[in-house]
């Protein structure tokens, strides 16, 4: 049972960690102290559901409609592509240092929106979750100890990120910090677009 678990864990955890553009954006919001928890859970929630839903056999029916991860590739580029364009942009403009009375903040309803984009517009997420996952753990022992593992993984993962980020906002949050950190996240949020064009993948 507890090998299930550890296989779970280990699998999942290094197909979650190469998500670039989830982990990007988590992130982001987790240095600018914005909602990054809510951002954070959001993507545990989700990885939970998917790893249950394609160990209950979701995957057999995404087989069946190849168009449906297509058609999610291309909305993916293009979404991705505008993350891209909005940080070069505050990159070019700087922004002054965070305060907690920052007047242009994050709402909860657009974190809300991103997040979930950035993890459903992911046809890799549906690959992984929906046919690796529930591949490798037909072959374990205890199928719903996998599932644990695998879930453990996630919440681990994002948790690290929010609590990482929230706790290096005072070192990041100096202007020409924030010009650094919107040109990486523009050049990482363009690569993986361009990767995905060319791949159909957002894994790298």
């Amino acid at each position: 049972m507890f090998e299930s678990y550890l296989t779970g864990l280990i699998v999942c955890g290094g197909l979650i960690i190469a998500i670039g553009a989830q982990n990007a954006y988590v992130l982001s919001q987790a240095i600018r102290r914005e909602h990054h928890w809510l951002a954070a859970g959001l993507c545990m929630v989700s990885d939970i559901t998917l790893f249950a839903l394609g160990m209950f056999g979701v995957s057999a029916a995404l087989m069946a409609m190849p168009e449906a991860l297509e058609i999610l590739r291309w909305l993916g580029v293009a979404f991705l592509g505008w993350l891209a364009v909005q940080a070069f942009v505050r990159a070019g403009k700087g922004r002054g240092a965070l305060e907690v009375g920052e007047a242009k903040r994050s709402s909860l309803k657009g974190v809300l929106f991103t997040t979930l984009a950035v993890t459903l517009l992911n046809p890799q997420v549906y690959l992984d979750t929906l046919l690796l996952i529930p591949a490798v753990g037909a072959q374990q022992q205890n199928a719903t100890t996998f599932v644990a593992g695998a879930s453990s993984a996630s919440v681990m993962w994002f948790g690290l990120l929010a609590w990482s980020g929230s706790a290096m906002a005072p070192i990041l949050s100096r202007p020409m910090a924030w010009r650094i950190i919107d040109g990486a996240i523009g050049v990482m949020m363009a690569t993986i677009a361009i990767h995905l064009a060319a791949n159909g993948s957002l894994q790298g």
